[in-house]
């Protein structure tokens, strides 16, 4: 074949940043550009003629493996990286347990889920979704939350987020929502942002993301700690008794110490002060044997009461409201060692949704489908091998035996002739017993083929009731977020379609981010199907409603110089550990500094290095010369100027009054006498919302 000249795209649209489309064609080895009419198709150059639904059984049924159009863009995709995983790169991993306190051996026969009072070992690994390996803790994004169970009948790897929904509805989307949301292909950037032109261009064009975008735009993905986010499984799962009766179940993962996030520009200056502020975090607190802790609940549901729903279950879009369906708390997990070596574990970690024990099944969830598949794909590339269950984090605890042989890095010595099933030759070899792994005998009807159900044509009524359901602060978080990932969009186009879907949220939302846009006038409502249905709010949506009053698990920076009063000192660490927090000395100097009884008192940081960032609350105890010079000092004025812009409780003495006035703030309820550590604790245990309004200016 001769080699083409591009046309300059006189064939095709001309993309907006001036590109001729075209693709690369092979001809013996020597690669080339060809013109295209914008036809897509697969690598085979068969055209394609829906790019937006799998290939299901019916429009609610399971997807099909014949599909070969989604099994060869999820395995290009899921083969994009090597070694480091496309999504979830940057993650913390740690030992633990779970314990079942309650048996749900009326709804399955899964013992993990049965037995009460049984220890079941646990490897959990949270992470970052759009970042690298070597990206910061601390970007906008959604955290993953998979836990690796190592039950008594094999493996069950609950993989899930600390959001309950999802961008799509079919896994047939899932590479084109990552390619969007990854750093722009034709200039590298940016690194773990959804502010930028790609990744809302997409969610303009793709309307059921705009929950997920109401979630993500939410304080939800710029936590405190990963020990105060909550995990969800996201989809739906079944559970099958011993007479193969199913129930549906959601499963959700509680923090003990409740849910705390940062605001936004906290978040910001963290990547600067402390790139690994969450990894950093979980070793130190399990290292202090503060052992993290989260309940498991579920929410049980039949097949009569889904089909009563205002939405369907199987959208992984949608959320069951838990004042529609309570949660039920079955189970506890307490994690308390930290691996030995970060890569043999966090980064060789393999989780795979479809590894359940017997007593669990699948849903027909379109977006899970993809992942059963997908998973288990991306295993098989990244880690080189499909022995990959052999390495020490992924080998089940319980006993495992098959037929299988061989393959790259086969670290067993399987001893015998035989290698098959059924044979004469080993009666004592492993086979098929009727206890083992059933599915749910699913009645599956209808044509098949690339459809969306009606019943997925609802984006916008739960995008809405999540936005109601919000304080105000926090719907004007909502709102400043939008304005700021929008403002980082370069094509006019792109925003306005964004805010023309938000007019189906609600319309001083979209008022809001119009305004902040600098739009003269909002645009018209996005095409919709279907009119936005009004749901009750929501309370448990809510973060700073659901805010436990305690200081347990947080962290106090005390700022001290030489000349400090050592019982003013002790009277705040003292309440601070009786609090159930923690606390760090913060000095000039790193070293010693000494009190004003002579005594000797360790540095934990030194002051540059240590901004105020870093705590949840922080003190000041400091002699009238000491305060007077480090009001001189730009990195002191920064340590109170920014506890007190983040809302921060604010414990200071008479001589650190010097250094209060420098960075302009003003006495409130959050800022209190040192000598008064039991007000100071009280205080520290939330935000001062209402210092807020009067430090910024938000959507």
């Amino acid at each position: 074949m001769p080699k083409t000249k591009s046309n300059g795209g006189k064939n095709g649209a001309k993309p907006a940043n001036g590109s001729t489309p075209s693709t690369a064609v092979g001809n013996g080895g020597e690669w080339h550009q060809q013109a295209h009419d914008n036809t897509l198709t697969t690598n085979q150059g068969v055209p394609i003629s829906d790019n937006q639904n799998s290939l299901r059984a019916n429009a609610r049924g399971p997807t099909l493996l014949e599909d070969f159009i989604l099994r060869e863009k999820i395995t290009h995709f899921d083969h994009e990286r090597i070694p480091e995983r496309i999504v979830h790169a940057r993650g913390t991993g740690v030992h633990g347990f779970f314990e079942l306190t309650e048996s749900l051996a009326k709804y399955t026969t899964a013992k993990i889920l049965t037995e009460v009072g049984e220890k079941t070992e646990v490897f959990t690994r949270f992470s970052t979704v759009a970042g690298g390996a070597g990206s910061i803790d601390t970007p906008r994004d959604v955290r993953g939350f998979a836990v690796k169970m190592y039950t008594k009948e094999g493996n069950w790897d609950l993989v899930g987020n600390n959001i309950p929904v999802f961008f799509i509805q079919d896994a047939m989307k899932f590479p084109d929502l990552v390619h969007a949301v990854k750093m722009e292909p034709d200039r590298g950037f940016p690194q773990a942002a959804s502010a930028h032109d790609t990744f809302w261009d997409f969610i303009s064009l793709t309307p059921e993301s705009l929950h997920m975008i109401m979630w993500a735009m939410s304080d939800r993905t710029i936590p405190r700690s990963l020990r105060m986010i909550e995990g969800f499984g996201v989809h739906t799962f079944r559970l099958l008794n011993d007479k193969g009766e199913s129930t549906f179940v959601k499963f959700h993962w509680r923090p003990k110490l409740g849910l705390q996030s940062t605001v936004w520009d906290e978040a910001v200056k963290l990547a600067g002060a402390d790139p690994d502020f969450h990894r950093r975090d979980m070793f130190e607190s399990i290292s202090n044997g503060a052992f993290p802790e989260w309940e498991l609940a579920v929410q049980l549901f039949t097949e009569k009461q889904a089909d009563g729903f205002p939405f369907d279950h199987l959208d992984a879009t949608k959320l069951i409201p838990e004042e529609l369906i309570p949660l039920k708390v079955i189970g506890r997990m307490v994690l308390n060692r930290w691996p030995n070596n970060f890569f043999a574990e966090t980064e060789q970690v393999a989780f795979c949704p479809s590894h359940i024990p017997p007593g669990i099944d699948f849903s027909n969830d379109p977006l899970l489908q993809g992942r059963l598949f997908s998973y288990l794909d991306t295993q098989l590339k990244r880690l080189g091998s499909p022995n990959f269950h052999q390495i020490p984090v992924n080998a089940p605890k319980c006993p495992f035996a098959n037929n299988q042989r061989d393959g790259h890095m086969q670290m067993a010595q399987p001893a015998g002739r035989v290698n098959y099933e059924p044979n004469s030759l080993a009666p004592d070899g492993p086979r098929e017993r009727a206890t083992g792994f059933r599915s749910m005998a699913a009645d599956e009807t209808g044509a098949k083929g690339r459809i969306r159900a009606e019943s997925f044509s609802d984006h916008y009524s739960q995008a809405r009731q999540f936005f109601i359901s919000q304080t105000p602060v926090e719907q004007a978080h909502m709102a400043s977020a939008l304005v700021f990932e929008l403002s980082k969009v370069e094509h006019p186009h792109i925003r306005e379609a964004v805010v023309s879907h938000l007019r189906h949220i609600d319309g001083d939302l979209a008022q809001r981010v119009a305004t902040g846009l600098g739009m003269d006038k909002l645009p018209e409502p996005a095409p919709t199907t279907v009119e936005t249905r009004e749901m009750e709010p929501s309370p448990a949506l809510q973060i700073i409603g659901k805010m436990k009053d305690t200081l347990e698990g947080r962290a106090v920076g005390v700022l001290v110089a030489d000349g400090s009063d050592k019982a003013t000192v002790d009277g705040i660490t003292a309440a601070v550990k009786q609090a159930g927090a923690s606390f760090k000395i913060i000095a000039p100097k790193v070293g010693e500094v000494t009190l004003s009884d002579k005594s000797r008192l360790k540095v934990d940081g030194q002051l540059a290095g240590t901004p105020s960032v870093l705590f949840d609350a922080v003190a000041l105890v400091l002699s009238a010369d000491a305060g007077a010079k480090l009001a001189k000092e730009a990195c002191a004025v920064d340590f109170v100027r920014d506890a007190f812009g983040h809302l921060k409780a604010i414990a200071a003495d008479e001589g650190a009054r010097a250094v209060l006035d420098k960075a302009g703030v003003e006495k409130d309820a959050g800022v209190v006498e040192a000598s008064n550590s039991k007000g100071f604790v009280q205080a520290a245990k939330t935000r001062q919302w209402d210092r807020e309004p009067k430090l910024r200016t938000l959507a």
